[in-house]
């Protein structure tokens, strides 16, 4: 059953994770354990679920709103958008994008098995007028890429290029602002907002459907506008975030499950870096997700998230490797160090809370 307990600083209804000790307000920030059903002000030592747990509730989860029944087949289609914009001749110029959806094609296809036909390129070197990656043909990809979904289709949405913020007026967002994505006519169409993305490929989801989404973006850590938040320290500790509006408005899905994994915090930058690869520039969050399968770090969605914030924050230094995909298209990624103490640490959303080290990958 759902459990709700006050906040312990502003006395926020917050709704409990299973089997959580502890819960962060998204609102004001105070984490408030739970001992014997009491609201406990916690001492810095108890904050966050540690890393890594040896078991996990099999108890079914109250957040997400699945129908009864069997669970559906694992078996089912894989499809993917990957959108890179380069901004190219503009003031917004970005040398890294284009880049980076290559080698998400690349991971797709040679890792994970996505056939090619499945897989919707949106950039600026695609000769189809379709796949250009301005704000209509995002729209349309968006549209497509959750079109007929069923259960056990597995879903894939790449995004590298400019986000922002915007304000907000409607009272969904924490903050106070709305992240963005910006398609290449941005500045005459406008941008395209989280809730938009959040109504386009997370509502509309059925049970037994699965989606990742990865944005390498400023402001990106709640583009997608998912419920939850993993905030996790430099320790590998963590603890979910509420990040429900006030108004009660439900932005998870219809059953399916979302996560996502983001270049940075919303109040923060990404990196495009040309000191990841000697040739050429990449987005230093997608060369770090690609970088923790490669090193063997890719079993568990905590593995993965660990593995990035450490390969970020260990810029300037090291040899960052690689593995069989970093190494057949060493023309793109050729090693190197992430150079300049990038100051951006990769977040990760989902729709419901879930215990991050002992649930595996799987896309």
């Amino acid at each position: 059953m759902m459990m709700l307990v006050n906040c312990s600083n502003c006395r926020t209804p917050l709704q409990l994770p299973p089997d959580a000790k502890s819960i962060r307000c998204a609102l004001c920030q105070a984490i408030t354990q739970i001992a014997d059903h009491r609201n406990i002000a916690p001492s810095p030592s108890q904050n966050y679920q540690n890393p890594p747990p040896h078991s996990s509730s099999s108890a079914p989860s109250p957040y997400n709103h699945a129908p009864p029944g069997p669970p559906p087949s694992p078996h089912g289609n894989k499809k993917a958008v990957i959108c890179g914009i380069s901004y190219r001749y503009s003031r917004h110029e970005l040398k890294g994008c284009i880049n980076d959806a290559k080698c998400m094609r690349y991971l797709l296809i040679n890792r994970f098995k996505f056939p090619e036909s499945s897989i919707i390129m949106l950039t600026e070197e695609e000769t189809d007028p379709h796949k250009f990656p301005n704000k209509h043909n995002m729209r349309m990809a968006l549209f497509w890429l959750v079109q007929g979904c069923q259960p056990g289709d597995s879903l894939v949405f790449h995004y590298s290029g400019h986000g922002s913020q915007q304000r907000n007026y409607n009272g969904d967002e924490v903050d106070g602002y709305d992240e963005t994505i910006c398609p290449l006519d941005f500045e005459t169409q406008g941008m395209i907002v989280d809730d938009e993305i959040n109504a386009t490929i997370v509502k509309p989801l059925p049970r037994g459907v699965k989606l990742h989404a990865i944005v390498d973006a400023c402001h990106s850590g709640t583009v997608l506008d998912l419920p939850f938040l993993c905030r996790m320290n430099r320790s590998g500790q963590y603890v979910w975030e509420d990040h429900r509006p006030r108004s009660g408005v439900w932005k998870g899905t219809n059953g399916g499950e979302v996560i996502s994994f983001s270049g940075c915090d919303d109040n923060q930058t990404s990196a495009d870096t040309s000191a990841l690869s000697r040739i050429t520039s990449t987005g230093a969050m997608t060369f770090c997700f690609i970088q923790a399968f490669e090193r063997g770090h890719g079993a568990t969605y905590g593995s993965i998230l660990t593995s990035m914030r450490s390969t970020i924050r260990s810029s300037g230094g090291g040899d960052v490797g690689g593995g069989p995909v970093t190494t057949l298209i060493s023309m793109l990624l050729t090693g190197g160090s992430v150079g300049g103490g990038l100051k951006q640490e990769p977040q990760l959303t989902a729709c419901e809370p879930f215990d991050v080290y002992a649930k595996p990958f799987s896309i």
